[in-house]
């Protein structure tokens, strides 16, 4: 969940399973967060985002709400809007109250049926706004069409934090590739989960309920499902932490004896207490996030951030060329 990632996408394939291959045959085994979300991941999700504990959804929601005007008003008119890993797009709906004349929205995820089912609603709601759902991952290599002759720009919208879900370098390349995306006189908005205390990180990523637990452990029972492996899926016990020096939250599965788990025709062995990573979710200061676009190429025009500083909605645009506005 880089903060819980609200969404990073939950495609499945010969892809995600040679992903899964090499991160259990790793030194140090981990799994790719994309993996959580199924359709059973994708429910307990959305129960996590509902938790008293989990603050990221509801705080950038609030966020938004506040400042949509403002937010309008640096995208402005016609604006194609792309979201990554858009999942139910309710954060979407808040922009696209407020966007004046919106040219198209073009929800990018790698799961099908979160993809039509979001596409759908969007429809349902804006029936004179050109929806157009690209099923992809945008981890890797992406291309859209060009913006009809209606848009004036195009913005990339990458809310839920997920983007601590990837290291700095990994963040830094996946900026880059959405600034391009965005082409020239584009922009980005980006939400980000701020450091605070780690008391209440703790608490997000291990509620009383156990949700987050279920949620952790849905990723093996998924390789159970689709790809046949052999898991005692509560054989592994959730464990989350937060790191202070890497800035991040790390979430594992420990396997509570030694055993043996044969996945694809392949034996893993596990130690008795071996954890398994499954997701990091890196915290960020505005300031140090601001570094980590500029090296991107990215300068950060405006930032929004609620009155606790547990989030903060950035707006970035290329460094120069046409559409940099400074502010």
């Amino acid at each position: 969940m880089n903060e819980r990632s609200e969404g990073p996408p939950g495609g499945g394939g010969e892809g995600l399973l040679a992903e899964v291959l090499a991160g259990l045959s790793a030194p140090r085994k981990h799994l790719p967060p994309k993996l959580f979300y199924d359709e059973e991941g994708s429910r307990l999700f959305e129960a996590i985002c509902g938790l008293d504990e989990y603050y990221p959804t509801r705080t950038e929601l609030g966020i938004l709400r506040a400042h949509a005007g403002a937010i309008a008003a640096r995208l402005g008119p016609r604006c194609r809007l792309v979201e990554f890993g858009s999942g139910a797009s309710l954060k979407t709906r808040v922009l696209l109250d407020a966007l004046p004349e919106p040219s198209a929205y073009v929800p990018v995820d790698i799961s099908p049926s979160a993809l039509a089912g979001a596409a759908a609603e969007l429809a349902r709601r804006y029936p004179r706004l050109a929806i157009e759902p690209a099923c992809a991952d945008f981890t890797g290599p992406l291309a859209l069409g060009p913006a009809g002759p209606g848009a004036r720009r195009s913005a990339v919208f990458f809310p839920g934090s997920t983007v601590g879900n990837f290291t700095p370098g990994e963040a830094r390349a996946l900026l880059g590739r959405m600034a391009g995306l965005a082409g020239p006189g584009g922009a980005l908005l980006v939400g980000i989960d701020l450091k605070k205390d780690p008391a209440v990180l703790h608490a997000a990523y291990n509620d009383r309920r156990g949700v987050t637990a279920a949620f952790n452990r849905n990723a093996l029972a998924r390789l159970n499902r689709e790809y046949g492996a052999n898991f005692p899926v509560e054989g592994f016990s959730h464990y989350a932490f937060y790191n202070p020096p890497e800035g991040r939250i790390e979430m594992h599965l420990v396997s509570n004896a030694k055993r043996r788990v044969e996945l694809a025709g392949q034996a893993f062995a596990f130690d008795e207490g071996e954890p398994v990573v499954t997701e990091y979710s890196h915290k960020y200061t505005v300031a140090g996030f601001r570094e980590l676009a500029g090296a991107a190429g990215l300068a950060l025009r405006e930032a929004w951030v609620d009155d606790r500083r547990y989030f903060a909605v950035l707006y970035l645009e290329p460094e120069a060329g046409p559409g940099a506005r400074g502010g």
